[in-house]
């Protein structure tokens, strides 16, 4: 998953979390990120996962977008990279994995352990006998 912290402009400080692609951001309320700031068109720009590419920003036709400061239209992105378009400023972030949760296979392990237990006290006691 991919996060986007919204640095400068009205919704500073938010984080939102991408979970699917193409991810489109401008001022239109159709967009995944709506953002009302000055000199952002209604369909910015998009976010487009390629599996032999990554994170591939795409501006609209026209429309300026830097990336680090460098004015692009389309480009790969990296972690961490910071994305200017009109008086907006967004970052470019991978988000932390969810682990998954591990108390199935521990419980499977912990029954394992005590059946192998079990069995070793049983060989002991038919031996002792």
């Amino acid at each position: 998953m991919v996060q986007l912290r919204i640095i400068s402009g009205t919704r500073a400080g938010d984080l939102r979390v991408i979970r699917h692609f193409p991810f489109r951001v401008g001022r239109s309320v159709e967009n995944d990120l709506c953002l009302e700031d000055a000199g952002v068109w209604e369909n910015h720009l998009t976010l487009e996962f390629q599996k032999n590419e990554g994170f591939i920003l795409q501006a609209a036709p026209d429309a300026f977008a830097a990336i680090n400061e460098e004015p692009q239209t389309s480009a790969r992105l990296r972690n961490g990279d910071i994305i200017s378009f009109g008086s907006a400023k967004i970052q470019f972030w991978l988000a932390a994995p969810r682990q998954r949760g591990l108390r199935l296979r521990e419980f499977f392990v912990w029954v394992l352990l005590t059946a192998v237990t079990i069995l070793q006290l049983a060989l002991i006691y038919s031996l002792l006998k």
